[in-house]
């Protein structure tokens, strides 16, 4: 009834039946030329893709991977393979939570330090805000000449429905223990209180954006604050400001860690729910059907999450 419901009223966009195993550990998935698969030595592909959040995607009809666990778990497997001397992070993802980025930043820079293994940032379509932060932790920082990256901020949504309550005759009462306890409540105008601690965290949380750019790229901290005023830049322009090493492709990127690692010739592979065969280093995860998450893509509708603070890029979110 609501799949028929939402068509009819035009808003409905996509039905995306989408099996997958979220269970059983991870297998070692071979990628690219048959002819390197006899090469004991081994660059590990790892992606970081889609929203990044610290909780199971769900999906209407069943739940799907935490990326965060997801990514500690697949750089664990790089880290006790003595036959894995480097990591390229293939990274296509418009951002997401702000506290979900920084352990996976942290995570990246504790593999470096304690496996001594080269990390190589490779960005495919989209490597925004959060994911560029994530970034920043690799030892070098490739991007595609058509990647849209940057978006270095910070950003909390919240509406004020104020006109649509009053038009449906509601109103907002919450029983509160302090005046600031229902803060971000849509059901009213914010206070300039409330404005002035919440633009605290975001400034608070910008800094450490700023902090780890500059820690990352090794630039002035004047100048990462110039170029992070929240706009996103194609790879040819990251790379004139200094925001990323080098333009190339994802081949130039795995040739860097081969370089980096002191490696002539290596296997690609990746690390998926189940074991088996991509065929090239662009292809993604093969799945085994053991359950069904439906997601419903209803644009305009916002997170059921509640409200949170982002580095994320959101083009036509509403504002």
């Amino acid at each position: 009834m609501l799949i028929a419901a939402l068509s009819l009223t035009g808003c409905f966009n996509s039905l995306l039946l989408t099996p997958t195993n979220t269970s059983g550990p991870l297998g070692e998935t071979v990628s690219g030329d048959p002819d390197h698969w006899l090469c004991r030595i081994k660059v590990a592909s790892i992606d970081v893709e889609g929203m990044i959040m610290n909780a199971r995607v769900s999906g209407l009809l069943g739940s799907g991977e935490n990326p965060v666990s997801l990514f500690r778990e697949r750089l664990d497997a790089a880290a006790d393979d003595k036959h894995v001397k480097a990591v390229v992070l293939r990274i296509n993802s418009p951002g997401g939570a702000v506290t979900a980025s920084d352990i996976m930043y942290q995570e990246v820079l504790n593999f470096r330090k304690e496996t001594g293994k080269p990390v190589v940032a490779c960005m495919m379509d989209i490597a925004a805000s959060g994911a560029y932060y994530i970034a920043m932790g690799c030892d070098r920082v490739y991007a595609h000449p058509t990647t849209v990256t940057g978006s270095i901020g910070v950003i909390m949504s919240l509406y004020n429905a104020t006109g649509l309550f009053a038009k449906l005759g509601v109103s907002s009462d919450p029983i509160k223990s302090g005046p600031n306890k229902d803060i971000g409540n849509p059901g009213r105008p914010m206070t300039e209180e409330e404005r002035a601690i919440l633009q605290g965290l975001v400034n608070s949380f910008y800094d450490q954006f700023v902090h780890v750019v500059v820690e990352g790229r090794h630039l002035p901290e004047e100048q990462v604050r110039t170029l992070a005023d929240g706009r996103v830049y194609s790879g040819i322009d990251a790379k004139k400001c200094g925001l990323v090493d080098e333009v190339g492709y994802l081949p130039d990127a795995i040739q860097a860690a081969k370089d980096l690692a002191c490696i002539k010739d290596a296997t690609i592979v990746g690390y998926d729910r189940c074991e088996g065969y991509r065929g090239s280093i662009y292809a993604g995860a093969s799945k085994i059907p053991s359950q069904i998450n439906v997601k419903l893509d209803v644009p305009g509708l916002p997170s059921s999450n509640g409200a949170a603070f982002m580095y994320l890029w959101e083009p036509g979110a509403p504002r």
